[in-house]
């Protein structure tokens, strides 16, 4: 078949951009289909979005040569402090605590606003990548010599690989027919930014709340990230108030750790649910991010998990590439299948079952919950080892990219 480009990435959100330029630096050509206009996200004004990123992403991103344009705007996590909560009544006495000075780096990982992480993204791709903004796949035609991939304004691409990179709801997968399971949490994240009078000091604080957990990450200044999960009939509830009153009931929740609080830009909300794809692969096809694992907030690990799929399929795609192989095999998207899919569904389940673990009001489960928190937290090797998990660490075999080793 004769192609226009070696891949066609279908979704232009992070994890597509990230890995269409891990591949462009190898010598691949890569078009990137992004159904948003190319300036919807890469506005200056603050809109309270951001990301947890792991060590181990922030070194994919300097091995991308991203990070120098993104370092001033990036707030180190330095420590992270979980707890049991009630509203009204503060942490729990027993919880984890996660020290960054534990560990040789020296820190757990950064928080970077999604304005500021695309826009990088978006200025990188500019000469080393084709974007395509403003069109959606609308269907694909796989084949023994490559793919076919119809665009929304009628335009045919032909490529050797396509990879979906477009969401929990993936046309890709779904016309390539990969079942999904799965199932939903019964709860809605509810989703802003806010301004405290006091410097959090690069501490993350997460509190397991009976109705779901709340997230308060650090941003630049005295600002931080809440990611609120609360049961589907509250959030819908909290969503709806005007933002005094939604204020009046996150202070509870939020505690007083850090004085006074306010709204510092716009508030979003979006349902929660578990969706894994029974396949990562298909004929000429990859799946990474939420096409293929669409999973719980709870430790913030959604981009990781995505970007942790990029870094493996851009050096299993460049090895075989530089071998001769045909890049759009089975052959060869097993081996990316094989490294990606038991960590990826591990640590989905896992999160899965500490939600299910911490969110109710059991009050025999929550004994037990802060006994086995302040047991992992009093034996320093034990904490250590799931400080270096969180940081994405601990993976072996470990893909170049996440070691800040270009492909």
């Amino acid at each position: 078949m004769d192609r226009d480009f070696d891949i066609v990435v279908a979704g232009g959100g992070l994890n597509g951009p990230a890995l269409a330029l891990a591949l462009a630096d190898a010598g691949l050509s890569v078009a990137v289909v992004d159904a948003r206009p190319a300036d919807a996200r890469a506005g200056d004004a603050f809109d309270g979005r951001a990301y947890a990123l792991a060590l181990a992403s922030q070194r994919l991103f300097a091995a991308l040569g991203l990070w120098p344009a993104l370092q001033d705007q990036a707030q180190v996590i330095r420590r992270v402090q979980a707890t049991q909560g009630q509203p009204g009544s503060g942490p729990g006495p027993f919880g984890l605590h996660f020290d960054g000075a534990e560990i040789e780096e020296g820190r757990l990982g950064y928080m970077l606003e999604d304005r500021f992480l695309y826009r990088a993204l978006l200025a990188a791709m500019a000469g080393r990548v084709t974007h395509l903004p403003g069109l959606s796949v609308e269907d694909q035609a796989p084949g023994p010599a490559g793919i076919g991939v119809t665009l929304s304004d009628g335009r045919e691409l032909r490529a050797r690989l396509l990879v979906g990179a477009d969401g929990r709801q993936s046309g890709t997968a779904a016309r390539a027919g990969i079942r999904r399971s799965g199932h939903d949490y019964g709860q809605i994240a509810l989703v802003a930014a806010v301004d405290h009078a006091l410097p959090h000091e690069g501490t993350a604080y997460q509190y397991f709340m009976p109705t779901g957990p709340l997230a308060i990450l650090p941003l630049p200044g005295n600002r931080s990230s809440i990611v609120w999960s609360e049961t589907r009939d509250n959030a819908r509830a909290i969503a709806a108030l005007p933002d005094d009153e939604f204020l009046a009931v996150l202070r509870p929740r939020f505690g007083d750790f850090l004085g006074e609080i306010s709204l510092a830009g716009p508030r979003f909300s979006y349902p929660l649910n578990l969706t894994l794809a029974e396949s990562y692969v298909a004929p000429r096809i990859a799946l990474i991010g939420d096409a293929a694992h669409g999973v719980h907030p709870i430790a913030g690990q959604g981009l990781n998990l995505g970007l942790r799929d990029v870094a493996a399929l851009a050096e299993v795609l460049v090895t075989a590439h530089r071998r001769g192989e045909d890049i759009g095999t089975l052959s060869v998207l097993s081996r990316y299948q094989d490294w990606r899919r038991p960590d990826a569904t591990a640590l989905a389940l896992g999160m899965d079952g500490v939600n299910a673990l911490f969110s109710n009001g059991n009050p025999m489960l929550r004994a037990a919950r802060e006994l086995g928190m302040g047991l992992v937290d009093a034996v320093p090797p034990l904490r250590r080892r799931f400080m270096r998990q969180a940081a994405g660490l601990s993976l072996d075999p470990m893909p170049r990219l996440l070691t800040g080793q270009r492909l």
